[in-house]
Formats: structure tokens, sequence, C-alpha cells
């Protein structure tokens, strides 16, 4: 046979079969003195065995050591390693299915920050309801990074804290109205000397303040080596003014905790 024929009879291409020969799996015939290759039965099934072996998910150094003589391995033991595998990977598509399921249950009512945890889903739906805000709206985003980037420990107890502040109607509205404090620092410079001493930064920080509840002081240490530089990412990210109320809000709320 010739290497289109061989790869027509066990339905692979030519390229595969050259694939095989430059790995060593499949043995290169000797060409006849026309110069061509010419394939026998014993090729054939070979060719076929490796096709068997990597259609159930073996991978190629694997099906090698499964043709090797000295391998050490038997077929049974790497069937076994692939079942084992599989089946990590059966219970890993459990886990997304699940997850994926638990966002689709909502009706359509995914956040716009999604996809996230169903905690931070249910967080962030809390949060929506209120007057739209530029500083609310920075904040969904930042919660999404954390309940990326957090242990699944930490982040369900962060979101559990959090909760709290926009449990009843009434928590929503203070929240937004903090919200609104922070907003109106968009434009005020505390270090320029005509804002220095603007006093809607100090009340927006100590709103902000009293605005955490007390259940969150645990979970200001998300994870080691994310909070100098996200706290500097997150001051950054906004208005000098809005930092520094921020920064207030944050000495405030660690003060009283002690």
């Amino acid at each position: 046979m010739r290497i289109g024929e061989l790869a027509v009879t066990v339905g692979v291409t030519t390229r595969t079969v050259r694939h095989y020969h430059h790995l060593g799996l499949l043995p290169e015939p000797e060409r006849r003195p026309n110069g061509y290759r010419e394939y026998t039965l014993r090729h054939a099934v070979v060719l076929a065995r490796i096709r068997r072996l990597t259609e159930l998910g073996l991978g190629l150094a694997e099906v090698r050591d499964v043709l090797a003589d000295d391998a050490g391995r038997d077929l049974a033991e790497v069937l076994e390693e692939l079942d084992a595998d599989l089946a990590r990977q059966e219970a890993a598509i459990r886990e997304r299915r699940e997850r994926l399921r638990a966002l689709l249950d909502r009706d359509g009512n995914l956040p716009a920050e999604g996809p996230v945890s169903p905690e931070l889903a249910a967080l962030l739906t809390g949060m929506a309801h209120g007057p739209e805000s530029p500083m609310a709206a920075r904040d969904r985003e930042v919660l999404a990074l954390i309940d990326t980037v957090a242990s699944p420990e930490s982040r369900q107890r962060l979101m559990a804290a959090l909760g709290s502040a926009f449990e009843t109607p009434a928590a929503v509205a203070r929240a937004h109205e903090v919200y609104a404090l922070l907003d109106a620092l968009a434009d005020a410079d505390p270090y320029d000397a005509d804002d220095a001493d603007d006093p809607r930064v100090d009340e927006a920080a100590r709103a902000l303040a009293d605005c955490l509840p007390d259940s969150l002081l645990p979970e200001t240490h998300l994870a080691p080596g994310l909070d100098d530089s996200f706290l500097r990412a997150l001051y950054a990210d906004v208005a000098p003014a809005q930092a520094e109320a921020i920064r207030r809000a944050m000495r405030m709320f660690t003060e009283r905790g002690r």
C-alpha cells in the first residue's frame, strides 16, 4: 500500500501518518527501488491501534508507552489513569453546569458585571435598587474583581457581610446617599488650596464609615499580597477627593474595630 491508501484504509490523513512517523509511533517502511514507501498490513494494524487509543483520549506520549514493548506499563494501567482523569473532568463539568444553572435560573436577571458567583449576583441585585451612580457602578466592578480573586471561603464571608448593607430598603437608601456624597466629590481636589478644607470630603468619609457593617472587619484582608496594590489601584482609579474620602473612611472603620 502507498501512504494515501494506508491513510484511507485506517481513516486518517496522510499528514497524520507522517506525524506519527516523526514521533516514532509508526515505523517507516523501507523504500522500494522506485523511491516509494510500501506499507504492509502490519503498518495498518499499528496505525489502527493508534487511532483507537487516541479516540479514547490518550495523549501521544501515553500511546507510545502502550506500544513500546519495554515501557513497563500495560494498557490496563494506562486506561485506569485515563478513566480517573475523565472522572475528574466529569466532576468539573458538573460543577460548571451547576454554576451556569444558578445563573440561568435568575430568569434573565443577570448583572451587567456577570458572570459572577450566585452570592455576588444576589448582592448586586440589591445594590441595583436606587439612582444611577458612577461610584456605585465602580463599586460593582470592584466587587466583581474581588469575586474572582478571593478564595471561595473569603468570598462567601465577604458577600454575607456586605449583604447586611443592602438587606433593607432603608439600608439601600443609606448606601445610595453615600454614593451621592462620593459622586459629588468627582471634581473636587483635596490637595488644592481652595479645596483643602472642603467639608464634603470628611462628610462623605464619615457617612461611608458608618455605612460599613461591623461584620466586614474580619474581611479587610482578602488575599495575601493583594491589599496594598489593590488599594493603590483603587485610589488611582477615582478622583483625588474621592480617594481621600475613602482613605479617611477606612481609617475610621479600622479604628472602630479596635
